[in-house]
C-alpha cells in the first residue's frame, strides 16, 4: 500500500473532507439565499445562478468519487442514444441495490454536464436541513410528505413547475423505493404472487404511481426515458466508508434510450409497462451475472475536471484558516483549550461515523422487517418510488 493510499484512511483527513463539505455548503446556501430578491426580477437567471451554486455543493461528493477513491466508470449504451445524453430532458430509472448509487448517478449526471440542474423527489423534511436541502430548496427539488393523498397536488405543481426550467435537466427516480435486501426482496415477491405479477430475481416490485404521475405532468417538456442499470464488478459491494478511505471501484451502467412518446399515457396502461420495464432489467442482471458485463457498445464518458477544480478552491480557501485556527489554540498553552479541541474534533469523527452508517443497506427502510406483512403493504402501497433522504431513501 503506498503512502497516499494510507493517507487517504487517515482520520484526520476524513475530518478535513467534512469540514470542507460543511463550511463549504454554509457559504453557498447564504449565496443561494441572497438570491432570493432576483427570482420576481428575473426568475430564469436566478435558476441558473442556483444551478451553478448547487454544482459547486454535489460536485463534491463526485470529486470524492472520482478522483479520491479513484473509482471507474464504464457506460454501455447505443452509439446513437450517446450523442444525446446531455443535450436533452430525461427520466433516469435506476436500480437500488448499493450504499453509493446515488453518488454513481450523479457521476454520470456530471459527466454529461448536468449534474448542476439535476432532479430528485425528496421528503418534505429535508428541505429545512442546511446544505444539502437548502441547496435542493433553491434548485426545485420536488419535495413530499410521504402522504400520497396529500402529496399528489404538491407534487403535480412541482413538476409542472419544471416545464420552462432553463437548463437541461435529469429528472432521478429510484422506482424500487427502498434498496434491495434478501428479506425485502422475498417480501416483494410475496405481493408479486398474490397480485398476479410476474416475480424479479434482481430487483424488487417497482411502485408505479409517482412514475406515472412524474411521466404524465413532464410529457412535452422530457424528451426520453433512460432506463439505468448499475452494477460493480467483481460482485463488489461499495460503501461510502470504503469510498472515503479511497477505496477504488469500478462502476459498470448500461443505459437505454426510450423516448417517452412511446410510453402509454394511460396511468394503467403505464404502471403495466413499467412492471414489463423491470422484467427486462431482470434479464440484463442476469446477463452481466452470467458474462461480466451489459450488451450494447462500451463507453468511458470523459472526466470533466471541473468537479475536482471546485474541490480544491474550496480546500484551498477553507483549510488554511483552519490550520491557522488551531495552531493558535495549540500554541496557547491553555490546557483547557487543547481539551476542548480535542473533544471537537471527536465529536466530529463520531458525528460523521454516524452519517455515514446511515447509508449503509441494513439501516435503510423497514422494508420487509415487520412480521405482520399485511400491515407493511399497508404501509407501502404498491404506486410508491424513492424519496431521497440524502442517501437514504423513503417512499411516496
Amino acid at each position: 500500500m503506498g503512502i497516499l493510499q494510507v493517507l487517504k484512511t487517515q482520520l484526520l483527513c476524513h475530518l478535513i473532507i467534512c469540514y470542507v463539505f460543511l463550511v463549504s455548503g454554509f457559504i453557498i446556501n447564504l449565496l443561494q439565499i441572497c438570491t432570493l430578491p432576483l427570482w420576481p426580477i428575473n426568475k430564469q437567471l436566478a435558476r441558473k445562478i442556483n444551478c451553478r451554486l448547487g454544482y459547486s455543493i454535489s460536485s463534491q461528493l463526485v470529486a470524492l468519487l472520482e478522483w479520491w477513491s479513484g473509482t471507474e466508470c464504464t457506460l454501455y449504451t447505443a452509439p446513437e442514444s450517446y450523442k444525446l445524453y446531455g443535450k436533452e430532458n430525461a427520466i433516469v430509472v435506476l436500480n437500488h441495490n448499493f450504499e453509493i448509487d446515488f453518488m454513481t448517478g450523479w457521476t454520470f449526471c456530471e459527466r454529461f454536464g448536468v449534474l448542476g440542474s439535476s432532479k430528485v423527489l425528496a421528503k418534505k423534511e429535508l428541505s429545512f436541513v442546511p446544505v444539502i436541502g437548502w441547496m435542493w430548496y433553491f434548485l426545485e427539488i420536488v419535495f413530499c410528505k410521504r402522504q400520497w393523498e396529500e402529496d399528489r397536488k404538491t407534487v403535480v405543481q412541482s413538476l409542472r413547475n419544471l416545464r420552462d426550467y432553463p437548463e437541461n435537466f435529469w429528472f432521478l427516480l429510484h422506482c424500487e423505493g427502498t434498496r434491495f435486501t434478501e428479506k425485502k426482496h422475498k417480501i416483494s415477491m410475496e405481493v408479486a404472487e398474490k397480485k398476479g405479477l410476474p416475480k424479479l430475481k434482481y430487483h424488487l416490485l417497482p411502485r408505479t404511481k409517482g412514475f406515472c404521475v412524474t411521466v404524465q405532468n413532464l410529457r412535452g417538456t422530457v424528451t426520453a426515458v433512460y432506463d439505468s442499470t448499475l452494477n460493480f464488478r467483481n460482485n463488489e459491494m461499495p460503501t461510502l466508508l470504503g469510498v472515503l478511505n479511497g477505496k477504488k471501484y469500478h462502476a459498470d451502467l448500461y443505459v437505454r434510450r426510450i423516448p417517452l412518446d412511446t410510453i402509454p399515457e394511460d396511468e394503467s396502461e403505464c404502471a403495466a409497462w413499467l412492471h414489463k420495464l423491470y422484467q427486462e432489467k431482470d434479464e440484463f442482471q442476469e446477463h452481466y451475472r452470467q458474462t461480466g458485463r451489459f450488451p450494447g457498445a462500451i463507453t468511458s464518458p470523459p472526466h470533466r475536471p471541473w468537479a475536482l477544480l471546485n474541490w480544491l478552491f474550496w480546500v484551498c480557501l477553507l483549510v488554511y484558516p483552519l490550520c491557522m485556527l488551531l495552531l493558535q489554540l495549540l500554541l496557547s498553552g491553555s490546557t483547557f483549550t487543547v481539551v476542548c479541541t480535542s473533544v471537537f474534533c471527536l465529536a466530529v469523527s463520531v458525528g460523521m461515523r454516524w452519517m455515514i452508517g446511515q447509508t449503509e443497506i441494513d439501516k435503510g427502510s423497514n422494508y420487509g422487517r415487520d412480521a405482520n406483512k399485511q400491515q407493511l403493504k399497508d404501509c407501502h402501497p404498491p404506486g410508491s418510488i424513492a424519496v431521497y433522504a440524502g442517501s437514504k431513501s423513503s417512499h411516496i
